[in-house]
């Protein structure tokens, strides 16, 4: 399970990336240089560092968009940050107006392992509680009772691609379902619509209505609440 560290400076830049472009869109430098509070020629030359460690694809003028080993480190980050701020305000009580500084200071030392066991503690929540997504784990589970039934953390090995929700998808997407997340209840409802791993799904987000995401599940259109489209995942 280990990694190569990666420094806190280039976690947030990839972090802010996500949150304004999860679905692969462009983010440009004056966006990142007001979000970052840093000066847009100091984003400039970081961007122009993070092109060549493979982690954006940068458009001079334009802006970054993530590469899959960006979007993989930037999802990892964006799930420790919302899971911790979950913990903060549900467990400890926090202060809401102070939470997302101390999540922002405890990220970058919050270790896989920990990640895991306040998910599993927390009933592997959905929504920060700002309501944005909390990414899928990049465990190689199929849904969250495979990952409770693996007892030996050390056992554990990482998915090899990176997944979005439905709800985190901005633009017309086809792929395979390839994550679950959520309780027995949760799940046996998403299996009742005959949704499952190894589905093939299109999606087109103008088709939605009433908060209702109407998608294709192998061939059949269907209309799901926000709670399913929070925790079926896509491989993107």
């Amino acid at each position: 399970m280990a990694e190569n560290k990666i420094s806190e400076n280039i976690e947030e830049y990839l972090e802010v990336l996500y949150r304004n472009g999860s679905n692969k869109e462009q983010v440009s430098t004056t966006k990142l240089s007001k979000e970052l509070g840093i000066a847009p020629g100091s984003v400039t030359q970081m961007l122009k560092k993070l092109e060549k460690l493979g982690y954006i694809d940068y458009t001079p003028y334009k802006g970054a968009t993530l590469t899959d080993e960006g979007m993989k480190i930037a999802q990892k980050i964006t799930r420790k940050h919302r899971i911790l701020e979950k913990f903060l305000i549900d467990v400890l009580k926090i202060k809401e107006e102070n939470v997302h500084d101390q999540a922002c200071e405890m990220e970058h030392t919050l270790s896989d392992e920990a990640e895991r066991a306040l998910c599993a503690m927390l009933n592997n929540p959905d929504v920060c509680p700002d309501n944005n997504i909390i990414p899928a784990c990049n465990f190689d589970f199929d849904s969250c009772s495979q990952c409770y039934s693996q007892k030996d953390f050390d056992q554990i090995v990482n998915r090899q691609f990176n997944l979005l929700s439905i709800s985190e998808l901005t633009s017309n997407t086809e792929g395979v379902v390839s994550f679950i997340r959520g309780d027995s209840v949760l799940l046996d409802a998403i299996s009742d619509l005959g949704i499952k791993i190894g589905s093939q799904i299109k999606y087109n987000p103008n088709e939605n209505q009433m908060g209702n995401y109407f998608v294709r599940i192998d061939g059949e259109e269907l209309s799901i609440s926000l709670e399913m489209a929070n925790n079926i995942f896509i491989r993107i």
